[in-house]
């Protein structure tokens, strides 16, 4: 839970710091289009999260709403239950649906890999790439557990460049993050952006 003036601090050090994105709550998408209007900080928001078992016309809408609000990147939860009864199917075909909707903004597919066995995780991501979209993205970040390097190499195998990756979940520090892009991530997320980079600094 955060407040109002909680994000606007938030903010203001994303834009101190010259943070690539940030991803807030639909809520809060107008106040960061506003206050990083000056920034090329691009502003991302989220759909079915955190489980992402909503109706695919759900997700869509969400999506739209989200477009309206002039957001640069949509993050969507991929729905693990279709995942898990292989309805494969049925993940593109949403997808797909949601990449329109985007058109040129950055779409990613957070998967949760670790709620995944490998052989889930390598069809997620296949998914992800076959249905459009730009970035593969490892957690939430919403549960007690996060990124692997093991993870991140795994799916960079599988997509072999066709689709990007994105590490998140856990990454409280530069070692973590180094890791993660080492092992083929092409951006982290993270909750600990300030103390990262401090600690980076001290490196």
């Amino acid at each position: 839970m955060i407040t109002e003036d909680e994000m606007k601090e938030f903010l203001e050090k994303a834009k101190e710091m010259e943070f690539n994105s940030v991803v807030v709550s639909p809520t809060y998408v107008p106040l960061a289009k506003e206050i990083l209007a000056d920034t090329d900080i691009k502003v991302g928001s989220v759909v079915g999260f955190p489980l992402g078992f909503e109706d695919t016309e759900i997700k869509v809408c969400e999506a739209k709403e989200l477009v309206k609000k002039d957001v640069d990147e949509i993050e969507v939860v991929m729905n693990l239950s279709y995942l898990k009864d292989e309805k494969y199917e049925l993940l593109e075909n949403e997808i797909r649906q949601l990449k329109e909707v985007a058109g040129d903004k950055i779409l990613k597919v957070i998967i949760e890999t670790k709620a995944l066995e490998d052989y889930e995780k390598a069809n997620a991501a296949k998914v992800a790439e076959n249905s459009g979209a730009d970035f593969v993205k490892t957690s939430t970040g919403f549960s007690s557990y996060g990124a692997t390097a093991e993870d991140v190499a795994l799916l960079k195998t599988i997509t072999n460049d066709e689709i990007k990756i994105k590490a998140s979940g856990g990454i409280r520090n530069f070692e973590i993050a180094e890791s993660m892009l080492a092992a083929g991530a092409d951006i982290v997320g993270t909750s600990a952006g300030k103390q990262l980079l401090v600690s980076c600094e001290n490196e």
